[in-house]
């Protein structure tokens, strides 16, 4: 039994699923295979009943998955120990605001888990970095860039206001409709822009900078925003979401750079990964 095998073993756990797990690696799916064989060999047991659309482990599988990680994040922890880290290489990364700590998250886990030798510092995405991901707005025209996420702006409204009973949301609704308005925001911009030309204006009660706050007012009651819609924000609870009928407002965050190294090459197979 050695530890390579036990990640692949951990990887196959996670994503139930062999060929997945060779994604996950960055292996060929036989790595896996042999892998796997060779600690049910060891064992003499069976980790996983195959099926048709991947793997399901078994109940021995199960008993060892925690042992597997509580080893390996052992081991992880004695190289850490001795790890010379003057040969770290710094790589800074812009990243915008608001774009969901938990997917953002899980990328740069793997991001690090894939550079050993980096030391990864987050920064402003106005600051001078290595690459960026942000706002596809934001780009800079001597950066080329890959489409990492896209997701459409949804009004957000406590779940107890009289529009919650509509399906979607008529212009004629936000007419002096109590609003608190995130800036920066493009959408914003392209709502209040189609508003005014139809005449019709909203009642601004707060202006803030970050999704979290205006869910957070517009739990309390204060009013509605104009938030976009992924996992993270959809899951709050006390809020209900619709969407705005004959205008579709929509975001595309984007991993760009401008140069192409070692370590953005890395990044950008993350990205794709992540993207799907």
């Amino acid at each position: 039994m050695d530890i390579r095998s036990l990640k692949y073993f951990i990887a196959v756990y996670q994503e139930q699923s062999f060929s997945g797990a060779a994604k996950k690696c960055f292996v060929a799916q036989p790595s896996i295979s042999t892998a796997i064989a060779h600690l049910e060999e060891t064992l003499t047991t069976s980790l996983f009943i195959r099926h048709a659309r991947g793997v399901k482990p078994t109940s021995t599988g199960d008993r060892l998955f925690p042992l597997a990680k509580q080893l390996i994040g052992q081991a992880d922890a004695i190289q850490n120990l001795f790890k010379d880290n003057s040969l770290k290489q710094p790589f800074y990364l812009g990243v915008t605001k608001g774009l969901g700590v938990a997917r953002m998250s899980a990328l740069l886990k793997d991001f690090t888990a894939s550079q050993e030798l980096m030391e990864l510092t987050l920064v402003s995405p106005n600051q001078t970095c290595d690459a960026r991901i942000i706002i596809k707005e934001e780009l800079h025209e001597s950066e080329q860039f890959i489409l990492l996420w896209q997701e459409d702006y949804l009004l957000a409204l406590p779940y107890n206001h009289v529009l919650s009973l509509q399906d979607s949301i008529r212009l004629a609704d936000f007419d002096e409709l109590p609003f608190i308005q995130r800036i920066p925001c493009t959408a914003w911009s392209s709502l209040n822009d189609t508003l005014t030309l139809a005449g019709f204006s909203v009642d601004i009660r707060a202006k803030i900078q970050t999704i979290d706050y205006a869910l957070g007012l517009v739990q309390a009651g204060l009013g509605c925003a104009l938030v976009p819609a992924h996992s993270e924000v959809l899951s709050k609870s006390e809020v209900v979401y619709r969407p705005i009928e004959g205008l579709r407002l929509m975001r595309e965050i984007v991993f760009a750079f401008q140069q192409s190294t070692g370590v953005t090459e890395q990044l950008k197979q993350l990205v794709i990964k992540h993207r799907q």
